[in-house]
């Protein structure tokens, strides 16, 4: 089977989500949560199932105290409340605000983030994807003997994350969803499950290379991907199903972690085999042309 011989074809099936994903991030950009944009957080419990608990209704009652930007359940009879910056002393006038129209209540967690602090997060979120691109490239360079495996890991690596990045833009666009430091942790697992799968077909074409040096490296690249397939699949399978049932049943509070990291590993386990092998492909046939076009203007 000849995986390879348009190999042009995996880039357009990457373009398909890649594009409308860019177009996302540049219209409209990703809804940062407070851990970017500081804020308050109340998260609260009833002991008994509260009626009509909703952003318009607490809106409503809470209106000229506290301003909700966000209102969702995270458990059993248990909300998260958004605002802005508050002090103890209006939370506690939240509460009693709230007991007087929807019964006793107890707060489970009450946290305010600051604009400073959200910022310096941002900044260091954007350092350790840096770093750990910078990183990644080398130790693959340095493994494999050439740059164009580095470079290729990297590149296929960026593929799944914008990918991610892009689906988030259209969440946050038509459901409000934002980022917070769980999607930041998915980020970065999503960039070590991407560069995990490459390696160990990027291995097996060092392999086969080895014993079949003659051979060319699209032939190589074939047998490879193909020899791993099974394998990479079963792997992906088992951790996509968990992350499935973790998406439909898990709390609301980590439901969007999980489809982040759902997201990750479909596009991870696509672009190993499909993305960084065709951009090898594609730098060696680059490389060859080059050589070729010097030859030809020395003769």
């Amino acid at each position: 089977m000849k995986l390879f011989k348009r190999y042009w074809f995996y880039f357009l099936v990457s373009a398909v989500f890649l594009v409308p994903g860019i177009y996302a991030l540049i219209a409209w950009g990703l809804k940062p949560g407070i851990d970017f944009t500081g804020g308050a957080l109340i998260e609260i419990k009833f002991e008994n199932h509260p009626a009509e608990f909703t952003i318009k209704t607490v809106g409503k009652k809470l209106d000229g105290v506290m301003p909700i930007d966000r209102l969702q359940t995270s458990g059993e009879n248990q909300y998260l409340i958004k605002t802005k910056p508050i002090d103890n002393t209006t939370k506690d006038q939240v509460l009693e605000l709230i007991k007087k129209d929807w019964g006793e209540v107890k707060v489970l967690r009450f946290e305010t983030i600051g604009p400073t602090l959200s910022r310096e997060l941002l900044i260091k979120t954007l350092t350790a994807v840096l770093i750990v691109a910078f990183i990644i490239t080398g130790y693959v360079w340095r493994q494999f003997g050439e740059l164009k495996y580095g470079v290729s890991a990297i590149l296929a690596m960026f593929h799944d994350s914008l990918i991610l990045l892009g689906s988030f833009a259209f969440l946050g666009h038509f459901y409000n969803v934002e980022v917070d430091v769980l999607f930041v942790t998915a980020l970065l697992t999503t960039l070590s499950f991407s560069v995990h799968d490459t390696i160990v077909v990027f291995d097996r074409i060092r392999e086969l290379k080895r014993k079949h040096g003659r051979l060319p490296l699209k032939t190589l690249a074939d047998a490879a991907v193909l020899e791993t397939f099974s394998r990479s699949i079963n792997n992906s399978v088992t951790i996509i199903i968990m992350l499935t049932a973790l998406f439909l049943l898990g709390g609301e509070t980590i439901r969007y972690f999980a489809l982040a990291l759902l997201i990750g590993a479909i596009t991870g386990t696509y672009s190993s085999p499909f993305v960084a092998v065709p951009l090898l492909l594609l730098w060696e046939n680059a490389s060859k042309l080059t050589k070729n076009l010097k030859l030809k203007i020395k003769n």
